[in-house]
């Protein structure tokens, strides 16, 4: 697939993945490595930078990698920030997904606190990637402050529900010119599909893999299925009509 940009950041893969929630590190090496990803988030408030690599998240991250500093747990601006600038100091670089949570039933973002703590990321030179409810208003403020994506929820993270409000992700797309990137909700490989051939940059997930079965062949039907709903959007799909219309032209047909 054609490389694209998020920031200043070149990727091929247009599968995000998560690093959490899986059984072992070794089954989580194995998945991220099936995905295909070349992006990989990882929160900074679960993981025990206290240990050797070996013990903990960043020891069984595929060779090549970049690694996507997470405020996941953040509930608070001053937390997120905090934890921002730790993500910088620790992997070299100023792209984030900022996190502030709303909502511990939901974990929904806290929109205003997700639009102030983008403010003040991106003022001290951050590229900022927020994860932000499927509200088109929010995702234009976010974009007009200068974040490198937007990442509006696909439905509550976790959940498995898929894209449940298509109209709202298609008017972000229109009205946006960052990238939109699916962060949560996806479940299996034809949300994925569903969320690429709309038009989105890219998705990000993590439970529908490391949830899955076999985590493994569900990062490659995720890989396959990215790859095919980006064909499917760039190649342009046939109109929808409500009758039928023949697959063989009529005109001039030897009559008998």
């Amino acid at each position: 697939m054609t490389e694209y940009k998020i920031g200043s950041h070149r990727f091929r893969s247009r599968l995000i993945v998560g690093s959490g929630k899986y059984a072992s590190f070794a089954l989580q090496l194995e998945a991220t490595r099936a995905s295909g990803a070349d992006l990989i988030t990882v929160a900074l408030r679960r993981v025990d930078l206290g240990k050797p690599k070996s013990e903990n998240v960043l020891g069984y991250l595929p060779d090549g990698m970049t690694v996507l500093p997470n405020t996941a747990g953040c509930k608070t601006v001053d937390d997120a920030v905090t934890t921002a600038r730790l993500g910088r100091e620790l992997f070299g670089h100023g792209l984030v997904k900022l996190e502030v949570i709303g909502d511990d039933r939901t974990l929904f973002p806290d929109v205003p606190a997700t639009l102030e703590a983008a403010r003040i990321l991106v003022s001290e030179g951050f590229e900022v990637m927020p994860y932000v409810t499927d509200d088109p208003v929010a995702c234009q403020r976010l974009a007009a402050l200068g974040c490198v994506a937007v990442m509006p929820l696909a439905a509550p993270i976790g959940s498995g529900l898929g894209i449940r409000n298509p109209a709202n992700l298609r008017i972000i797309l229109e009205t946006v010119e960052c990238p939109v990137i699916v962060d949560a909700g996806v479940g299996t490989a034809s949300d994925a599909a569903i969320a690429m051939e709309l038009g989105c940059t890219a998705v990000l997930m993590n439970t529908g893999i490391a949830g899955a079965k076999d985590p493994v062949k569900m990062a490659l039907a995720m890989k396959l299925a990215i790859e095919a709903g980006r064909l499917a959007y760039e190649a342009g799909r046939i109109a929808r009509r409500l009758y039928a219309t023949a697959s063989s032209p009529l005109d001039g047909l030897a009559s008998f």
